[in-house]
């Protein structure tokens, strides 16, 4: 994991284990806004509201600093809050978690609780590889055949990806670009530019 980097998932996921007779269900989903969080945590709590507990866990922003959680109805501290410690200490931002439990007539005890819902998160992250988060730009850029392969090239360590290329005329490649890379492929491709090998402009 890149500490310079944050974290999430592509697709909702959702585990399940059973701890002592009781059943936690974890459901993990990307969001990028407090009112797509609430309407998850809303949508998963009203689906299973016949468990005993709907406890949850968010974290938005660039850097992760807004950051929500409850315990539902679980004693103070042993739910919501290991549920984003596992999130945090996997730097993620952009997620949302609702760990809903099924009592299964055993009691747990705080450390036992505190075990299960951590574990429950720990468990759906780790079910799939995380998506890197990065601030892109989409740059769209158009080159003569015969320069293509020579700008490409030099390019390729600034691109994280090629989002499609079509052949006309020129070649028009449409690229992203991370953010701290931009100010630097701004400068080389403007200086390829000036000598009529290449246009570019930046797109939404």
């Amino acid at each position: 994991m890149d500490e310079n980097y944050f974290y999430s998932i592509e697709q909702q996921r959702t585990t399940t284990i059973k701890i002592k007779r009781s059943v936690f269900m974890c459901t993990l989903e990307y969001v990028t806004s407090i009112e797509q969080a609430k309407a998850f945590i809303s949508r998963i709590s009203k689906e299973n509201k016949t468990a005993t507990h709907n406890c949850w866990a968010y974290i938005l922003g660039e850097k992760g600093d807004v950051f929500h959680c409850s315990d539902a109805g679980e004693p103070s501290g042993t739910a919501g809050k290991p549920m984003l410690n596992a999130m945090q200490s996997h730097r993620m931002t952009n997620i949302a978690a609702v760990v809903t439990r099924h009592f299964g007539g055993v009691k747990l005890g705080i450390r036992g609780l505190i075990d299960a819902y951590g574990e429950s998160v720990e468990n759906t992250i780790e079910q799939k590889k995380l998506k890197k988060l990065i601030q892109a730009v989409n740059i769209l850029i158009e080159v003569t055949y015969e320069f293509n392969d020579t700008l490409l090239m030099q390019l390729k360590k600034y691109l994280t990806r090629i989002k499609d290329t079509t052949y006309t005329d020129k070649v028009v490649h449409r690229v992203e670009v991370e953010q701290k890379n931009y100010a630097t492929v701004d400068r080389l491709l403007s200086g390829y530019q000036s000598k009529e090998k290449v246009t570019f402009s930046m797109i939404p």
